[in-house]
């Protein structure tokens, strides 16, 4: 009874849920007739790395699209820090700047220079008049400076995307999506098709930004070991479903979900990335 009056007393003003993103049984189709999605539960920690690998074709991009508004799922339900993703819905459009999303085609402007395609990530801070004429004021062109530091591309601003190798394409993508100041960041095999120096230098970057922003961070892979060795915790998708959700403490995989893999079928499946 003291505790409830203490309560009711005190000066709330927000809630937060340490669950930044919760799932819970989602169904995903395209046509209406078949699921690319099918019965998906998920639980993502505010501030951690969390990854999404699959094959093609098993709906792991599908996932981050439902994140982000893209696309509604046809059954279940979604919420992104309490608001159910759905461009339609106000409550999401002024919310929809704190998730940074990296397309698997990175969506950058291959014409125009390095500096203004990470500008493109200060534009939902503009108003009207200086979005529509790509007037930046001179602390956001700051900013994106700092941020051009933070990716290794100091001294790139004035060159062209065409230009850049596929590495730095990613860097800049990176710093588009770090300008928009996000909670969340979203990315789509962003290491696909990269070597593996370059590879690991990318999620580097990454893993750098989430600290230093304290930024959840969910990325689609198709490599398990590269997830293994920088997500919290990786969930793997087959055919649409959920089969496996693993992390690593220490020398020990650690399995979170319980189903019907066996031990040894989940060492073989690392064990295969291992070896590619």
């Amino acid at each position: 009874m003291k505790k409830n009056s203490m309560i009711k007393n005190s000066s709330f003003s927000l809630i937060s849920t340490k669950k930044i993103i919760q799932m819970n049984n989602i169904w995903t189709s395209y046509d209406s007739k078949i699921f690319v999605l099918k019965g998906i539960n998920l639980s993502i920690d505010r501030g951690t790395n969390y990854a999404i690998v699959g094959q093609s074709g098993s709906g792991k991009s599908t996932l981050l699209k439902l994140m982000n508004g893209m696309m509604l799922s046809s059954k279940g339900t979604i919420k992104i820090d309490y608001v159910m993703p759905d461009m339609n819905d106000k409550k999401f459009k002024k919310m929809m700047h704190t998730i940074g999303y990296i397309p698997q085609s990175l969506g950058l402007i291959k014409n125009i220079t390095v500096l203004e395609n990470i500008l493109i990530g200060a534009l939902p801070r503009l108003s009207k008049i200086q979005s529509f004429f790509k007037r930046f004021p001179e602390h956001e062109i700051q900013e994106a400076k700092r941020i051009l530091k933070l990716v290794a591309l100091s001294g790139k601003e004035n060159r062209k995307v065409y230009m850049l190798s596929g590495g730095e394409k990613r860097r800049v993508a990176i710093a588009r999506a770090l300008m928009q100041k996000p909670t969340i960041l979203l990315a789509d095999e962003i290491v696909s098709e990269l070597d593996h120096v370059t590879a690991h230098e990318i999620m580097d970057l990454i893993a750098d930004a989430q600290k230093r922003m304290n930024l959840t961070a969910i990325m689609v892979h198709h490599d398990l070991q590269i997830a293994l060795e920088y997500a919290d915790r990786v969930a793997v998708i087959k055919e649409g479903k959920k089969i496996l959700e693993i992390g690593v403490e220490g020398e020990t995989i650690v399995d979170f979900q319980t189903g019907d893999m066996s031990a040894e079928e989940i060492m073989e499946m690392y064990s295969d990335d291992s070896q590619k």
